[in-house]
């Protein structure tokens, strides 16, 4: 028992619980940030957001001592080409997340994300040769269904949620293949190396021709565009740390705060319009999310008592 009656220290599932609910809230709570940023635009803020999320990476490898990870990705060439194609999925996914929040349809970048995991699990079927249990089919379905309705209703293909849940399953792909040689940080590290050239000459241009807002609107406005940097190193390291002390399982159940807050802005904060058709496949959407998450805990389950079976014959 330690002196003075102090509490016992928290455990790594305690501890990866605590980092991955800050990873999530911060994500789900970014539609609060961008309007800040105004009138800077969504291209602009993107540009920002890169060129300062390569200071902080530079900063954090400094001071970890990471930059011999960094080299190593740099230098083997299948690495690299691939962070160069994560960094342009996640450019897109930015950008477009970001032209949906200042566009007032913060709801359908929640939509998006709720679509994430059907995404990841159609990637697992035809790009990696993956098998899908029929009642992931019929989960499959309930979010293929929910498309048509939503489409249908709106008389419109919904192209924000699906170029968010396409381009970020995407990336997870990639980041997957490489994720076991390439530490977080240095994945960002790299990708925003990558993409840094081209923002830095973009917000170089905006200030030469005068159409750019880094300056001329007060320091906190300046402030608040170079915390771009901070705000997108921040949730990566948390849900790196969390990634590493809580089961798959948890993680994957985790991930839905985010575009529960997500909607939840939209709705309450931003008072976005949601019809009848758009509930309805939101529905359709949570339906499939619960077939596809208590499917994947009872196989989880079921996987750990086999091998417990296995350890003990």
């Amino acid at each position: 028992m330690s002196a003075g009656g102090s509490n016992p220290r928290p455990t790594p599932a305690r501890t990866g619980l605590a980092l991955g609910l800050g990873a999530y809230l911060l994500w789900g709570g970014f539609p609060l940030y961008f309007p800040l940023l105004d009138p800077a635009g969504a291209v602009e803020i993107i540009a920002h957001r890169v060129v300062w999320s390569l200071v902080v990476c530079v900063a954090l490898l400094t001071v970890t001592r990471g930059w011999e990870p960094f080299a190593a990705a740099v230098r083997h060439r299948r690495t690299l080409a691939l962070l160069s194609l994560a960094a342009a999925l996640i450019a897109v996914n930015w950008l477009v997340y970001v032209y949906a929040v200042l566009s007032d349809q913060v709801v359908d970048a929640s939509l998006g994300y709720f679509l994430n995991p059907l995404v990841t699990v159609l990637l697992a079927v035809f790009v990696l040769g993956e098998r899908v249990r029929p009642v992931q089919w019929v989960a499959l379905g309930f979010g293929a269904l929910a498309v048509v309705v939503i489409a249908v209703g709106a008389a419109r293909l919904p192209w924000i949620a699906l170029t968010l849940a396409v381009s970020f399953g995407l990336y997870g792909l990639i980041k997957n293949r490489v994720g076991r040689t390439v530490t977080a940080l240095a994945g960002l590290g790299v990708e925003t190396a990558v993409l840094s050239p081209v923002a830095l000459a973009y917000l170089v241009w905006l200030q030469a021709t005068g159409t750019g807002h880094f300056t001329g609107y007060g320091t906190w406005h300046a402030v608040a565009l170079m915390s771009a940097g901070l705000l997108t190193a921040t949730p990566l390291l948390l849900f790196s740390g969390a990634a590493r002390r809580l089961p798959l399982r948890t993680i994957g159940m985790l991930q839905y705060l985010t575009p529960v807050l997500q909607l939840l802005l939209g709705l309450f904060v931003f008072h976005e319009h949601m019809p009848a058709a758009r509930w309805i496949g939101f529905a359709l959407v949570w339906v499939a999310l619960v077939i596809f998450t208590v499917d994947g805990l009872r196989t989880s389950r079921l996987d750990a008592l086999a091998q417990r079976a296995t350890a003990r014959s």
